[in-house]
């Protein structure tokens, strides 16, 4: 039995997940992003409810991330008028630069969102996204925010050489990185990149890093998961899901934020935010019979992981803890 209850009742740092749908599929998103999920985008009452929930718990100051938020200007637009309304600032608004067709469509499309409250946009530059956006579109967006007025938060401006490397027309996969600069090129990245470990980073990375037995990760997490009670950067999602640390998969209802969680209603998050890792493996062994895959695990997170997933796609569980349930690949489970 759970003793004590999680409660989240302070926002420091966080953002606004306007929709998970991408123009690419990075090897390292945290929450999984891609072309193949719905091409859902918050509404407006959604937008106005996740703003009020912030304000109320002391946030008053978020980012706009996705999935792409860019392939929708005008949902954009929206977001941000009523950020404004709402007394809430807007600090950035994230884009990979998919969108970029040439400079003129690009400042009206600046200017647009610049009359809407945008002053600075995050632009990501780095192999990951190069899998995917040529860096011409990258050049683009940066020339034409500088052209608009709009300030650049270029995430990560290191890369720059890197990506230079290559013909800034097409795309480049990760193994042409590897080719140019290093069989260890991939692993090295972890520092030079802030990778959390979820979502695609547990696929990419893991084979990389030391292997840990069950049993240790387990002994590590025993007084619980603290990550889960972590505020200094949270996310709230267009389907009312607060993302608990920055656990992608595992969600709290927006309303149920500000007091002390009901272990019935949340029993993974509970017993993981206080019993650790194996009181879960405990409970869905012993509910669901799921034994792990494997003797070792590169971090606790893809034992963690392997659990919800078994719980979606294996066992079928509906639970409003494990939100969205794309993020677990129903979407391909369902197109394949």
């Amino acid at each position: 039995m759970v003793s004590k209850r999680l409660c989240i009742s302070r926002l420091r740092s966080g953002g606004l997940i306007t929709n998970y749908y991408c123009s690419s599929a990075c090897r390292h998103c945290l929450y999984r992003c891609s072309p193949r999920w719905p091409r859902d985008f918050i509404s407006s009452e959604e937008t106005r409810e996740a703003l009020e929930t912030s304000r109320r718990l002391g946030c008053r100051a978020l980012h706009i991330g996705g999935g792409e938020p860019l392939l929708n200007p005008g949902g954009v637009a929206s977001v941000l008028s009523t950020a404004q309304e709402a007394g809430v600032t807007i600090e950035y608004v994230e884009t990979n630069a998919s969108w970029y067709r040439n400079h003129e469509t690009a400042c009206a499309l600046l200017e647009r969102l610049a009359a809407a409250g945008l002053s600075t946009l995050l632009v990501s530059i780095s192999p990951f996204h190069n899998e995917f956006i040529p860096l011409r579109k990258v050049r683009g967006a940066l020339a034409a925010c500088r052209a608009s007025g709009i300030s650049v938060f270029p995430w990560i401006a290191g890369f720059t050489p890197d990506l230079e490397t290559f013909d800034p027309e097409r795309p480049h996969a990760l193994e042409e990185y590897e080719e140019a600069f290093g069989s260890d090129y991939l692993p090295r990245l972890t520092g030079r990149y802030w990778i959390s470990p979820g979502g695609r980073a547990l696929e990419t990375f893991g084979p990389y890093m030391e292997q840990i037995p069950v049993r240790r990760l387990i002994a590590k997490t025993k007084t619980g998961c603290a990550e889960l009670a972590d505020t200094s950067h949270f996310h709230l999602d267009l389907y009312g899901n607060y993302v608990p640390g920055l656990c992608a998969g595992l969600a709290i209802g927006r309303q149920d934020l500000g007091s002390p969680l009901d272990t019935e209603a949340y029993p993974l998050i509970t017993r993981l935010s206080t019993e650790g890792l194996g009181a879960l493996l405990s409970y869905v062994s012993g509910e669901h019979g799921f034994s792990p895959s494997k003797e070792r695990y590169a971090f606790k997170c893809e034992l963690c992981y392997e659990i919800r997933r078994f719980l979606v796609i294996e066992r079928g569980v509906d639970s409003c803890e494990l939100r969205p349930r794309e993020h677990y690949g129903t979407q391909e489970k369902q197109r394949d």
